[in-house]
């Protein structure tokens, strides 16, 4: 029998990428193999109750909610997480899967939607980007930037041109929490007509004063 280790499992709102603002159930699986400087769940980087991946889609499925998120933590970290999709899936959610993008994308259920980050340097870990992934997104799957600085921007653009992103998948840019300011960002955004989509942390907004279960 599989092994999962999962930190949390949860219905709130989908405060980040294009699904932000519907109901979603989350399974937040425990384990990282990065350390972003901007981290905001440091608590699911390690452990995490053990189950089986059968157990935990039973129980996401029964909150009733068609979206269901596999997050983490990295949930690639475990490769159990394969199992657990594929029986999200069969459970006949729309599933998505937020990664960090230094794990292989290769291989998961077509149903599937990916939520890549491109891990910028001012995260600490640039080097990680696995970037033969690009080439296995799909238009339906997005990739995300989370900004610490203007020059995050600026190599973001630069990301964004060299593998011609834009038509291949969508793509957002994310101010990181309390390091670049929205409205900043929002005006670099519109002076470069950029074709992408700005995106804030809506759960941090909703719920400011709360880390878990949101």
């Amino acid at each position: 029998m599989s092994q999962l280790f999962v930190t949390e499992i949860f219905t709130s709102i989908q405060g980040e990428s294009h699904w932000s603002g519907y109901p979603c159930t989350f399974i937040r699986l425990g384990g990282c193999n990065l350390d972003c400087n901007y981290c905001d769940t440091r608590y699911s980087r390690q452990g995490g109750e053990e189950t089986t991946p059968e157990a935990a889609a039973k129980k996401a499925l029964a909150f009733g909610v068609e979206m269901v998120e596999v997050t983490g933590g990295e949930p690639l970290h475990q490769p159990s997480a394969f199992e657990l999709l594929e029986l999200l899936v069969e459970g006949g959610a729309r599933v998505l899967l937020e990664t960090n993008g230094s794990y292989s994308i290769y291989g998961l259920p077509p149903e599937v939607t990916v939520v890549m980050d491109i891990k910028t340097p001012g995260s600490g870990m640039a080097e990680s980007n696995l970037w033969s992934n690009i080439g296995l997104l799909r238009p339906s799957d997005e990739v995300k930037f989370i900004l610490t600085s203007r020059a995050d921007y600026e190599w973001s653009k630069e990301v964004i041109e060299d593998k011609e992103l834009v038509g291949r998948t969508l793509i957002s840019l994310s101010p990181a929490y309390g390091l670049v300011d929205p409205a900043e960002l929002a005006a670099w955004m519109v002076e470069d007509r950029l074709d992408v989509r700005f995106q804030l942390q809506l759960h941090r907004i909703i719920w400011p004063e709360r880390d878990r279960g949101v």
